[in-house]
């Protein structure tokens, strides 16, 4: 390709979203990935796009509904201009209550959706009956189901995203590659260590999970929460559960018998997956920003280098909202990341 007006470092979910932004506005994009695409925590395979609880409401929960509302239009045009499917599917979330205190919570919490969330989408308490098996063990009987909940399938998104981009005349280099234009950092936890470096302090580390995928087909149900797990069934007839978070590891990449219990609490809390055949074991590491929010904007004291950092657990929950801020502030220079988000509210 001719020069590049952005290259980005890292094909992930940050910076493939960016990229093909970027390229989406006609600017010419390269992008470098030194293993391969979804190489990091983003080739995963939980994928549980979820918003935060609907009260105390503040920038990072208000980016985070923006994003959720945009993702349906967003991965249509992905695989619009791609042709490959990303698996999203805005499926909704079930959730057990413990007790009164907690369904008396709850309760409160539908009023604050209904507010904060602009009628754009619902949180509910519902009774579990209204599910039959596809639900979370209640002690109360009440689930809470929230219709902004969804599902995208990590690895398959990455794919989607190269694929439209790559249609849009973007370039993806594995491997080696020279930077040119301006320069977008999306390079995962390694790249929060190497940024800690630089700056001479911790502004960001890695938080390994480990993940597990099985075989049952609930593609039009929705995604479940209880004891702490994620359960999301995917649109290829697949289930993924997890995860762990650990913060000491010495193989990023290995499984262990850690996730023997995440499989086993699964099986406890969600009878109705007894028996389903393990597909596969993952484990990856996760970029956590110090400040515990997406890491965007100028790279401190190198012109014309930017980061897109620190996705953590909601990475594809937010990669649309990112996308469209750091496009515009590459293109445009129009700026609208907020404080919070900002390299230095790491620091």
């Amino acid at each position: 390709m001719a020069t590049a007006d952005v290259t980005v470092m890292g094909a992930g979910a940050f910076g493939l979203a960016v990229a093909y932004a970027c390229a989406s506005q006609g600017a010419r994009v390269r992008v470098i990935e030194k293993r391969h695409v979804g190489a990091g925590s983003s080739g995963g395979l939980v994928g549980a796009l979820a918003p935060h609880v609907p009260e105390n409401w503040n920038d990072k929960k208000a980016f985070q509904f923006d994003s959720l509302i945009m993702a349906e239009e967003f991965w249509a045009g992905v695989e619009a201009a791609g042709g490959v499917p990303a698996g999203y599917g805005r499926v909704g979330r079930l959730q057990p209550i413990a007790d009164a205190r907690a369904l008396e919570l709850a309760r409160a919490r539908e009023g604050t959706a209904a507010e904060l969330w602009q009628g754009k989408a619902e949180w509910r308490v519902v009774p579990a009956g209204d599910f039959a098996d596809w639900a979370p063990q209640s002690p109360t009987g009440w689930l809470i189901h929230d219709t902004l909940s969804a599902r995208m399938h990590p690895r398959r998104a990455c794919q989607a995203l190269a694929a439209a981009l790559q249609a849009l005349g973007g370039e993806i280099v594995l491997g080696e590659g020279r930077p040119e234009g301006q320069v977008v950092w999306a390079t995962g936890y390694e790249g929060l260590l190497a940024l800690s470096q630089e700056l001479g302090r911790p502004v960001g580390n890695g938080v390994k999970g480990q993940a597990m995928l099985l075989e049952h087909d609930a593609r039009e149900k929705p995604q479940l929460y209880a004891d702490a797990l994620h359960i999301v069934p995917h649109a290829d007839g697949t289930v993924a559960i997890g995860s762990t978070s650990e913060r000491d590891f010495e193989a990023p990449d290995s499984t262990d018998a850690q996730l023997d219990e995440i499989h086993a609490r699964a099986l406890a809390a969600f009878p109705v997956l007894t028996g389903a055949r393990v597909l596969e074991r993952w484990a990856g590491v996760r970029p956590r920003a110090r400040s515990r929010a997406p890491m965007l904007g100028p790279w401190p004291g190198r012109p014309g280098h930017f980061i897109a950092n620190g996705g953590f657990k909601i990475g594809f929950g937010m990669a649309p909202k990112v996308a469209q801020v750091m496009a515009d502030l590459l293109l445009e220079g129009r700026d609208a990341i907020p404080g919070g988000f900002r390299v230095e509210a790491s620091l």
